[in-house]
């Protein structure tokens, strides 16, 4: 049993070693999310496919 708690308290003083990661600086840390996005979105249709899927025509 001594040989169990032994490997457990092992373990466990093991996995409370983390490593940490520290930042010194003086200024905080901004992010600027400030985006703008622009759609263009350019259609052109042939002549010959404004004849086929107009109103006149029976395709549908």
């Amino acid at each position: 049993m001594t040989r169990t708690a032994l490997i457990l308290s092992a373990v466990l003083a093991l996995g409370a070693c983390t490593p940490t990661v520290k930042v010194a600086t003086d200024e905080p840390i901004t992010i600027n999310l400030n985006v703008n996005i622009e759609h263009r979105i350019l259609v052109k249709v042939d002549k010959e496919l404004d004849d086929i899927f107009s109103e006149d025509s029976d395709l549908f």
